[in-house]
C-alpha cells in the first residue's frame, strides 16, 4: 500500500473535511449499484424481457412509449453492465492486484484532470457539487476513460481486447481516471458548486 494524493468530483452528498472512506475488495460503489443492482420496470412491474415477449406480434414488437423507455433504459444499463463484467473478468486474470471498478472511488492524479472530467459532466447535465482532495493510503490503477470498451453491438471477444488496451494503463493521457481502493480521507474541499 503507498499513500499518495488525489482528486475527487462528489456528485451524490457532499462531503466533509477529515470525512473517511475505506474500500477493501467487499466494498461496492454507485458504479455497481446502478449498473447491477437498479431494475427497469414498467408501471405494471414488468421488465423488459416481460415487455418483449408480451408485445410480440406477427407484424413486429408494438411498444407504447413507456414500455419503449424501459427498453432503450434497460439496453443502456445492460450494456454497461456488459463492459463492467468484462472489463472486471480482464482485470483479475491479467491484473489482479489493480483496485477493481467496482469497489473503488474514481479520483484524478490531479487537480487539472478532475476539472476535465468536471467538463465532461458538465456535458452529461450530471451535477458536480464537490472538488475534494484525499490522502490516500492504498492502491491506484491510473487508465485513460476513452480506451473502455465501447457501448455498441461489437462481439465480446472485440471488447474483451478493448479491455486489455485499458488495463495496460494510461498511455496516452487523453482522459485520465484514478481508481483507488484503501483508506481514503478528504483533507481539503477545494470547490464547492452546491451553494
Amino acid at each position: 500500500m503507498n499513500e499518495f494524493y488525489a482528486y475527487h468530483l462528489v456528485t451524490r452528498k457532499n462531503m466533509a473535511l477529515g470525512q473517511i472512506i475505506n474500500f477493501d475488495k467487499d466494498q461496492k460503489n454507485t458504479l455497481y449499484r446502478f449498473f447491477f443492482e437498479k431494475e427497469q420496470l414498467n408501471a405494471k412491474g414488468e421488465d423488459f424481457i416481460q415487455i418483449l415477449y408480451g408485445q410480440y406480434t406477427e407484424e413486429g414488437l408494438n411498444l407504447n412509449k413507456e414500455n419503449a423507455e424501459v427498453a432503450i433504459k434497460y439496453v443502456g444499463q445492460t450494456i454497461r453492465a456488459v463492459r463492467e463484467v468484462i472489463l472486471e473478468m480482464v482485470r483479475l486474470q491479467e491484473h489482479p492486484e489493480y483496485p477493481s471498478r467496482l469497489s473503488c472511488l474514481y479520483a484524478a492524479k490531479t487537480y487539472e484532470d478532475a476539472l476535465k472530467w468536471k467538463e465532461v459532466f458538465d456535458t452529461y447535465n450530471r451535477q458536480v457539487l464537490q472538488i475534494v482532495k484525499l490522502r490516500v493510503t492504498g492502491n491506484s490503477f491510473e487508465g485513460d476513460g476513452n480506451l473502455l470498451p465501447k457501448e455498441d453491438g461489437v462481439s465480446f471477444s472485440r471488447k474483451i481486447d478493448q479491455a486489455k488496451e485499458y488495463w495496460q494503463g494510461n498511455v496516452n493521457g487523453e482522459l485520465t481516471e484514478l481508481l483507488i481502493n484503501g483508506n481514503i480521507e478528504v483533507i481539503e474541499i477545494i470547490d464547492d458548486f452546491s451553494s
